[in-house]
């Protein structure tokens, strides 16, 4: 299997998503890695021969019906972002009869002042994607949706279009150095800013800091250093990458930034040990899950605290992988093109948008 970073790059996300549930079919201890470390297919002996150029992609238009969160932004380029060449994104709705693809994010669903969803017959073959990166729990309103949209683009794995908030890919051979840590001098981190004392990270952060001194920023708490989260998290050696809601593959960048990316090991509360796996290695976290109580979590996060050299295997998997945390909203939008390109013909519904998401 060719895991360079050319051939990362080139695989569509609907290819990754086949070959995330080829992997796991197979039964591999598998991370994100696997998904984009798809094998290119051989090119003909004659090709080969005539050493033809590869022929240029056919160009993609993506229309985002609404910015996300009501937030204008410049788009990125896409070619020199992720080298997907000829991708137009545009949020100019005089397109809409020309767009291969119109993308929707669920939050803008919700407000009947955006003017709703196009009026009038659909352009043949055109795919409308429904984007949504919020879990079920904070995802109202679903019902109704079913056989509106073609594609659905979000974090879970069975998405046709699949972007997780990170993943780790493979590091060139030069750069498998010795892993260097930032100079660690304090403990425990956490930085929340919804604070509802409802939550499961909430009532459990409660009890674990009767046993161990847990150092909050956020709007509850400290302020950030230099308004930067990996920043202010760098001189931890742990911090809560704690979910505001618990659902299978829901994995947001508090673990891939705030914690990983940042330098500290993630103890992480979320959905199953064995979901984090299909992520990230083993070693490389701890789950609440993995201790009967907080108390005992505490004790072993102080034992580590005692111990460097075991301190220092949660970050062996770092000699083979780096951190690459998405990047909203312009991979979102590139990734639509490699989509639209990899579909071919192929037309398809979402018949119970509802069920599927909130399974």
């Amino acid at each position: 299997m060719d895991k360079s970073p050319s051939a990362l790059r080139r695989c569509s996300p609907c290819r990754r998503n086949r070959c995330w549930r080829r992997l796991l079919a197979a039964g591999l201890t598998c991370t994100v890695l696997a998904v984009y470390a798809c094998t290119p297919e051989l090119p003909r002996l004659s090709a080969l021969i005539r050493r033809r150029s590869p022929p240029e992609p056919r160009p993609v238009s993506v229309l985002v019906w609404w910015e996300p969160f009501g937030r204008w932004r410049r788009q990125g380029d896409c070619r020199l972002l992720f080298n997907i060449s000829r991708c137009n994104v545009t949020e100019d709705r005089g397109e809409y009869g020309r767009a291969q693809a119109v993308l929707f994010h669920h939050r803008e669903l919700l407000g009947e002042e955006r003017g709703g969803l196009p009026a009038g017959a659909r352009p043949a073959g055109q795919r409308w994607v429904w984007m949504n990166f919020e879990s079920p729990s904070h995802t109202p309103w679903l019902e109704g949706l079913g056989g509106v949209f073609n594609w659905t683009m979000s974090y879970k794995v069975s998405s046709d279009i699949f972007l997780p908030y990170g993943y780790l890919r493979a590091r060139a051979a030069e750069a498998r150095a010795a892993v260097r840590l930032p100079r660690k001098s304090k403990l425990l981190a956490w930085v929340i800013s919804n604070w509802n004392e409802e939550h499961a990270r909430v009532r459990y952060y409660r009890r674990l800091a009767r046993y161990l001194r847990v150092d909050v920023y956020g709007q509850a708490g400290l302020p950030l250093r230099e308004d930067s989260v990996p920043r202010t998290v760098a001189p931890y050696k742990f911090y809560l990458a704690f979910e505001n809601s618990q659902h299978e593959d829901y994995i947001t960048e508090k673990l891939w930034r705030n914690a990983l990316q940042a330098g500290a090991v993630p103890v992480v509360l979320g959905p199953s040990r064995a979901n984090y796996e299909r992520f990230i290695p083993r070693d490389a976290f701890i789950h609440v899950d993995d201790f009967s109580s907080p108390r005992k979590l505490a004790r072993y996060l102080k034992f580590l605290d005692k111990n460097p050299p075991l301190y220092r295997r949660y970050f062996a998997w770092r000699k083979r992988y780096e951190v690459h945390v998405t990047s909203f909203w312009d991979e979102q939008f590139c990734a639509v093109c490699e989509a639209v390109r990899a579909a071919g013909e192929e037309v398809r519904t979402v018949p119970d948008l509802a069920s599927w998401f909130e399974d």
